[in-house]
């Protein structure tokens, strides 16, 4: 845990860098304080100084994972108000990490696409964008977006599933556009896309209803899904279906970083901080998610980069 003194309901072993984690005894928690962090504040408060904390605690694991010291980036949940009170120019994880990566890339931000998963043990879904509005998100519904985004997932799952993964893809409109009647961006946009996807060793399919893929794409002891994961047009037309499987199981897993990174798929719940009645379920997912991507072929220098275009 990368943090300040905190007010934990574990014992806390202040530790000096991320390998010294190994020498804490079991049930007690290591953390590496940072220095000049605040007092913490208190539950449930939106402060900036509690954003401010929590970025400069994100940043530095960011870096020290960029760095090789750790083998993944495990995320708590941040409030984005306190981090836009600390002046924080990021609406959340995904971009604060990406423009990090690129920074120590030496790259422009334009240059490290990344991408948001959502993934439950039953459905992965992957957002072709992530936190914009709904009209910004039918702007970015281009074939060069949806094309990288096809690329980036390909080249993330392939090491974890040991072959390509099988791909749905989404329509944008009611009925995957019925024929035209109902808009155009299937034919115009999402199925040229899935083509030249194809072209590429891409196995994309689609575009299908987005109203059926992702029961379609379900994966179930009585029901083996037909697809590996679904590539959703804008955020919430990927996250409804996940969340409605259960947020206590889902995961959410920044593709296209040079570092693995992935975190519990609920927010800070600050109507419950410090009650000791939160559900660890998804922390726990997020955690074993991370250790399977850090142990796969290939993902030592990170997951699911793609090609700048």
């Amino acid at each position: 845990v990368i943090a300040g003194p905190g007010q934990g309901l574990l014992p806390v072993a202040e530790i000096a860098a991320p390998q010294d984690a190994w020498r804490v005894p079991p049930r007690c928690l290591p953390v590496l304080p940072l220095p000049g962090l605040p007092p913490p504040p208190a539950w449930g408060q939106i402060s900036a100084a509690a954003g401010a904390a929590a970025a400069q605690c994100v940043q530095w694991a960011a870096d020290a994972a960029l760095r090789g010291e750790i083998a993944a980036l495990i995320t708590a949940p941040l409030h984005k108000e306190a981090l836009h009170a600390a002046g924080v120019d990021f609406p959340g994880h995904t971009e604060l990490l990406q423009a990090q990566a690129a920074r120590h890339a030496g790259v422009p931000v334009a240059q490290m696409p990344v991408r948001m998963m959502l993934a439950t043990p039953e459905l992965r879904t992957v957002l072709v964008s992530i936190h914009v509005s709904l009209r910004q998100a039918l702007a970015a519904v281009t074939q060069e977006n949806i094309l990288q985004t096809l690329a980036i997932t390909h080249q993330a799952l392939t090491p974890i599933l040991g072959h390509a993964p099988r791909i749905a893809v989404a329509g944008l409109n009611p009925h995957a556009g019925e024929g035209g009647l109902f808009g155009r961006e299937e034919l115009d946009t999402i199925a040229p896309a899935i083509a030249a996807a194809r072209a590429l060793g891409v196995d994309a399919h689609g575009p299908y209803a987005p109203d059926t893929v992702f029961m379609r794409a379900r994966n179930t002891p009585t029901h083996p899904g037909e697809f590996e994961v679904v590539l959703a047009m804008y955020h919430d037309q990927g996250l409804i279906p996940i969340k409605y499987l259960g947020v206590e199981h889902g995961v959410n897993v920044t593709l296209g970083l040079p570092l693995i990174r992935t975190s519990p798929d609920h927010g800070t719940a600050f109507d419950i901080a410090g009650h000791g009645v939160a559900d660890p379920a998804s922390l726990v997912q997020a955690v074993c998610l991370a250790q399977q991507m850090a142990a796969a072929p290939g993902l030592a220098g990170g997951f699911g980069q793609a090609p700048a275009s």
